[in-house]
């Protein structure tokens, strides 16, 4: 797939999800074959504010030597703030990926995200003054539309377009459905259909299969994986031996554990220790989501307070035997028992 002159390898990218797309989470998803990745979304307008606030460095942070190709994804309605943030930016990503489908209340309420679906026209108008600004490429993410009777994402498709994007990412859910029901990949494949540019896919894309089911059906150029990837970096490079007709064992009980502590380690480097701690308690129970005890394992993880103790909590899963499920047990209730 060539999107504005990049090359971006075959299997499929991370996509831009809050709280979960930090540098520490890209780098285990490109280490496990992820193609691209799209960094958590940041206010243009926030950014220009306050520039070297805590949080906007830890969003913006990222590791060239060690990170496969990367957009910023960027989320505003006001075309020079935009312009002027993408300006600033651009030299540290690939390319520049602009938010046109968060569904959040907060974000649509001051007209961004997906509330720029009910406006065609300003948000080509976004889209020219970034191209306008950078000479990289710049990407549109978009929804089905605002609800069930205004799907017009084509049109939104076809006027990212003509104001010069260089490739959309569809995800075929309505603003109104949020994350629920089933995502129409018919869109998908109308958008590809329609456009010279390339169309990437995402939504449902829950494993290996269903990746190859998105990109037979719709005949996109690509796939984007969101959720799915949530505590399974391994979905990349299943994805990525899916692609090849190769044989990809899920990962082990083991492998997850581990990986969970690599990950909160890297948290901490990024973070420190006490915003580490809450980060993971989160992607800690993505990692265990589906083994014996994990909801006992996520209420023990949750109280705990330091790095220390959580990698302890975790180690100790590695003596248990899975199928039997964690028994996490206190130094206290060691004693008594």
């Amino acid at each position: 797939m060539t999107i504005g002159g990049l090359t971006f390898p075959a299997g499929g990218g991370l996509a831009p999800m809050a709280g979960v797309s930090d540098m520490p989470f890209r780098l285990l998803c490109y280490q496990q074959g992820a193609a691209w990745a799209v960094t958590e979304m940041l206010s243009a307008k926030g950014y220009l504010y306050a520039p070297q606030s805590r949080q906007t460095l830890a969003l913006l942070a990222r590791q060239p030597d060690r990170e496969g190709l990367l957009g910023l994804q960027l989320f505003g309605h006001e075309p020079q703030i935009m312009a002027e943030a993408a300006g600033r930016l651009y030299p540290g990503f690939d390319f520049i990926d602009l938010n046109m489908g968060c569904p959040a209340p907060k974000i649509v309420s001051g007209g961004d995200g997906a509330a720029l679906m009910r406006q065609p026209a300003l948000a080509g108008a976004v889209i020219q003054a970034v191209v306008r600004r950078v000479p990289c490429p710049v990407t549109v993410k978009l929804r089905a539309g605002w609800d069930e009777d205004h799907k017009n994402a084509l049109l939104l498709c076809r006027v990212a377009q003509e104001a010069g994007a260089a490739a959309v990412t569809l995800h075929p859910r309505t603003r109104s459905q949020f994350y629920g029901g089933a995502a129409d990949w018919s869109l998908i494949g109308e958008a590809a259909a329609a456009l010279s540019i390339p169309v990437i896919g995402n939504g449902d894309v829950t494993s290996a299969q269903r990746a190859l089911d998105m990109m037979r059906e719709t005949g996109c150029a690509g796939v984007m994986v969101g959720r799915a990837a949530r505590g399974n970096p391994w979905i990349f490079r299943q994805i990525a031996c899916a692609l090849k007709g190769a044989p990809c064992p899920p990962p082990s009980f083991a492998q997850r554990v581990e990986t969970a502590l690599r990950h909160l380690d890297m948290e901490v480097a990024l973070r420190g220790e006490r915003s580490a701690v809450l980060e993971m308690r989160s992607h800690a129970a993505w990692y265990l989501s589906g083994y014996p005890g994990c909801a006992r394992a996520r209420a023990h993880l949750n109280t705990l307070e330091g790095a220390r103790e959580v990698a302890a909590a975790l180690r100790a899963l590695l003596d248990e035997r899975p199928e039997q499920g964690p028994s996490f047990q206190t130094e206290e209730s060691t004693r008594k028992a």
